[in-house]
């Protein structure tokens, strides 16, 4: 793609990058309101049976996942025109979803300023070596990389990390600002939760709100994860890397079904957001649909991709990811022939 025509593109969804102050007011009104009664809801039923209560929390995981877009749109500034409406949507957002919104909104912004670019991977990104890398990397530096991309770890204790230490804790170097509004986010945690245990007590605190934040900590996370790590997703070197394809080649579009579409924010037009942070999550459909270049992005689908669980390693010279499998292989038929190499060295040496 040209350069001339990757602005063209960028120009093609500018008039879908101004929010709404209705729509998202509506939207505000049709997430955290759900969300408080599904809460409630679940609380009375567990006069009734556990069993009624699990699928309302369930439910319920889906409108965190929900708060949790417009946190994003906020961090953006993106969800209303007006600075300190985000800002203070943003915190509130954040102290439902246990997400502190400036440390997040820093990060993220990273993520989007290098997203796909393997020479500054490390801040607002999911851990990815190249197979070159993790090849010559040190026993423990593997196992690490090992752990770390197994689905256990980073579905199953990835959220308690980001719950409980990652969104908690200042980074080194936060500004006063950062750190002011990570203190605030905490500590509002802290009330709600002693005064939802005080009205409640703490065993049904616990049975409610543990599943609702796990839940939608993992799909949170496979969410991210599974929109930068499709099978040919686009990765370059700083010198090669270009804005405009890590955009749209280096992010998936999600085809997920209506109700979840919805929960999700539509946030499976990934390649769209991408090319332009400031489009709003309701206007992500209308940009994808009226420009036809972003309908050829690469679309997965929930079968499909479940395929990427599997995809550990980005190979430079494919420009694809591997398996470990597969690098096993390639380790085992390398072997032999550095043997041949070695011998054939020293004999020259004699």
């Amino acid at each position: 793609m040209s350069k001339q025509k990757q602005a063209e593109l960028r120009k093609s969804v500018q008039p879908f990058a101004k929010s709404d102050t209705k729509a998202s007011i509506f939207q505000l009104l049709n997430t955290i309101l759900p969300l408080f009664l599904l809460w409630f809801l679940a609380y009375q039923s567990l006069a009734i049976s556990i069993w009624l209560t699990i699928p309302l929390t369930v439910l319920a995981a889906g409108f965190v996942i929900r708060t949790f877009i417009i946190f994003h749109d906020c961090t953006h500034m993106s969800f209303f025109q007006n600075k300190k409406a985000n800002r203070v949507v943003g915190t509130i957002s954040g102290i439902i979803t246990h997400f502190a919104f400036e440390k997040w909104k820093w990060s993220h912004s990273i993520h989007h300023a290098t997203s796909s670019n393997l020479d500054k991977r490390g801040i607002g990104d999911v851990w990815v070596m190249t197979v070159d890398e993790y090849i010559e990397a040190s026993f423990w530096k593997r196992l690490s990389y090992r752990l770390y991309r197994n689905p256990l770890v980073m579905f199953g204790l990835g959220p308690l990390y980001l719950f409980l230490i990652s969104n908690r804790f200042n980074r080194k170097g936060a500004k006063r600002k950062e750190r002011i509004n990570t203190y605030v986010i905490n500590v509002s945690i802290a009330v709600i939760y002693a005064l939802l245990i005080w009205a409640v007590g703490w065993q049904a605190f616990l049975i409610i709100q543990l599943p609702i934040l796990f839940i939608a900590g993992a799909a949170g996370i496979w969410l991210f994860y599974v929109q930068h790590q499709f099978e040919d997703s686009y990765f370059e070197n700083e010198e090669e890397w270009d804005y405009v394809k890590a955009a749209v080649d280096g992010s998936s579009y999600y085809k997920l079904p209506k109700i979840i579409e919805w929960l999700t924010g539509s946030i499976g037009y990934h390649h769209v957001h991408h090319l332009s942070p400031r489009v709003p999550n309701y206007n992500l459909e209308k940009a994808h649909e009226s420009t036809p270049p972003l309908q050829k992005a690469t679309t997965i689908t929930l079968a499909t991709s479940l395929k990427s669980i599997r995809f550990r390693l980005y190979d430079e010279d494919s420009k694809t990811f591997v398996t470990f499998k597969e690098i096993k292989r390639r380790l085992k038929s390398e072997k032999p022939q550095l043997s041949i190499a070695n011998k054939e060295a020293g004999m020259q040496g004699e």
